[in-house]
């Protein structure tokens, strides 16, 4: 088990409830065998590669992090051993570089994708009946705070860039500008295109009713995370007394997938792979929302190139999965690795070859 730090400048600051970030930092995590090549014995070829990038707020620190899996690459009995003592609620992020890593070599051996070798486990595991994966993946396009022009403007060129859904942020503003500009985007994209709104927590429960009641002959797909994360009572209530649909995400930090369901406050789940501590447990909890009625949807936490590839294999594994959160690309500056899965057209292919892409990332380490 190898790891290799990282550091990836975001091409605008992120704030986050506890701080502004300029920067995503993380680790690769790499599992590899001895070389059976006599001129590098001793070495080791990598045949497996992860990604633990936290975020405050969603996961442990970046220091909490690499304590973990410093620990873990220590685990005498190897990296499997390692990754049944890292706690998915204590050390996500960590957890997650593990998990990704050796689902990454344990599909590469297969020589099936890691969709596919997803699949499969829980075909083995849960004996369900679960389809192949598909062969590519819808997405969302974000649009971000502005003038109700400047709002208009970009989710015009989000359209015209293929994209069949849009989420317009909101709530860093007052309720009646935001009225405006979710107002300016609906004329602008036309009846036809899915519009979701994400206030992000920002609005209190009297605010938030408002906004539904307003929001309503705009027809959003949904809305998502209306009342801070820690209100899922409120949250609960809110979609019990509107037709609107309710979308959960920054609750998902502070409560189990289990709690959100049992509140019955979401018709849909937004699943962050290295949130809830690796692939596999993403694909879990996608499939538990979908077991309760609730539609999952796949994000990411602003990942580099081998989480983010990764949470598209994911979403892949989800029949008939609705649009996705995964074309956050363009929100890092640079990054580690050319992208294997571009967005064409509002879609994303799911690489088809062994593992999260091949031998791609091998070099990374």
């Amino acid at each position: 088990m190898r790891l290799r730090p990282f550091s990836l400048a975001l091409a605008s600051p992120l704030r986050t409830a506890r701080e502004e970030l300029t920067e995503r930092e993380g680790l690769l995590v790499g599992v590899g065998s001895p070389s059976d090549d006599e001129e590098t014995a001793g070495d080791t070829t990598t045949t497996g590669v992860g990604e633990a990038t936290p975020l405050p707020g969603w996961t442990e620190s970046r220091s909490a992090c690499e304590t973990a899996l410093r620990e873990a690459a220590g685990e005498p009995a190897g990296p499997g051993a390692a990754l049944a003592g890292l706690d998915a609620r204590e050390t996500p992020a960590a957890r997650h570089g593990l998990a990704l890593a050796l689902d990454d070599a344990a599909a590469r051996d297969a020589g099936r994708s890691l969709a596919a070798h997803l699949a499969e486990r829980v075909r083995r595991v849960d004996r369900s009946e679960l389809p192949e994966p598909a062969g590519s993946v819808p997405v969302n396009a974000t649009v971000g705070d502005g003038t109700p022009e400047a709002t208009a403007a970009a989710a015009e060129r989000a359209v015209e860039d293929g994209y069949r859904c849009l989420k317009v942020k909101a709530g860093a503003r007052t309720l009646e500008e935001d009225l405006d500009r979710l107002r300016s985007v609906r004329r602008a994209i036309g009846p036809t295109i899915d519009l979701r709104v994400d206030a992000n927590g920002a609005w209190d429960r009297s605010t938030a009713r408002r906004a539904l009641d307003r929001l309503e002959p705009l027809d959003p797909a949904y809305v998502e995370q209306p009342l801070p994360a820690a209100d899922l009572d409120g949250t609960a209530e809110l979609r019990a007394r509107s037709d609107v649909p309710i979308a959960i995400d920054e609750s998902l930090a502070e409560r189990s997938v289990k709690a959100v369901l049992g509140a019955d406050a979401a018709d849909v789940l937004v699943i962050k792979p290295m949130a809830l501590g690796g692939p596999d447990r993403a694909l879990d909890a996608a499939l538990r929302a979908r077991e309760n009625g609730v539609d999952p949807v796949v994000t990411t936490t602003i990942d580099a190139v081998v989480a983010r590839t990764a949470a598209v294999h994911v979403a892949g594994a989800i029949p008939d999965v609705l649009p996705c959160g995964l074309a956050t690309a363009e929100l890092l500056s640079s990054d580690l690795a050319s992208d294997p899965c571009p967005v064409v057209d509002g879609r994303i292919e799911v690489p088809g070859g062994p593992g999260i892409a091949g031998d791609a990332f091998d070099g990374l380490l």
